[in-house]
């Protein structure tokens, strides 16, 4: 399903019929896959721009740079999710290669607002060395603001979800933000394929997956 972002529900749905059960679920997870993957290219992009513009300059001026990372701000509230905020964080600083726990520290600092802002710069003055690694920063995160049942919360509304109004690559997005709030025990492939089916919208798409599978 490589070249579904220009094709409709119709033409998509005419693709499946084409094709045997195992290689349908085969295509319906590299299509939710795929949406994941697109982020992290971005990612990679940003990387490969960031090192083009620091070539020839000086090492404290690449390191400043190394600084300005696309990731999301944490604000600490009950609408953030912080489990997926760890998942966007690690995914950044893998992508650009940056190692030692000072400077991971720096640049997860750097990317709180709000309520965690204030918490963490709250313990720093009381122990500048508090956050010792990346590790620690996010154990003392996770205690202070991960809200009781939050992954099972996330489960819940996974296992649940429905296409509703969305278009497929929304919906598909959809499912792939709840499935990366869920950490702990991982949704396995085969759930996350049977949800994506069962929650899509009546049409010919979900009647030609439904007659093959079930």
């Amino acid at each position: 399903m490589e070249d579904s972002r220009l094709m409709g529900e119709p033409a998509i749905s005419g693709m499946l019929e084409s094709l045997s059960r195992d290689q349908q679920h085969a295509a319906i997870n590299k299509f939710i896959q795929g949406e994941l993957a697109v982020e992290r290219q971005k990612i990679a992009l940003l990387q490969q721009q960031g090192s083009h513009q620091s070539m020839g300059r000086p090492t404290h001026t690449r390191r400043s740079e190394t600084l300005k990372i696309d990731i999301s701000r944490y604000k600490g509230t009950d609408e953030d999710s912080l489990l997926r905020w760890f998942v966007e964080f690690d995914d950044a600083i893998r992508a650009r290669h940056i190692e030692g726990d000072e400077m991971q520290v720096t640049i997860s600092l750097s990317n709180l607002t709000g309520r965690a802002k204030t918490w963490a710069l709250g313990l720093k003055l009381h122990d500048p060395n508090v956050f010792e690694s990346l590790e620690i920063l996010k154990a003392r995160l996770k205690e202070k603001f991960e809200p009781p049942r939050a992954e099972f919360r996330a489960r819940s509304a996974l296992l649940k979800l429905k296409q509703g109004k969305r278009d497929v690559h929304a919906y598909a997005q959809h499912l792939r933000y709840l499935s990366s709030s869920v950490t702990e025990n991982p949704v396995d492939e085969h759930t996350l394929i049977n949800v994506f089916i069962y929650g899509l919208v009546d049409g010919p798409m979900k009647t030609y997956m439904f007659r093959e599978d079930f």
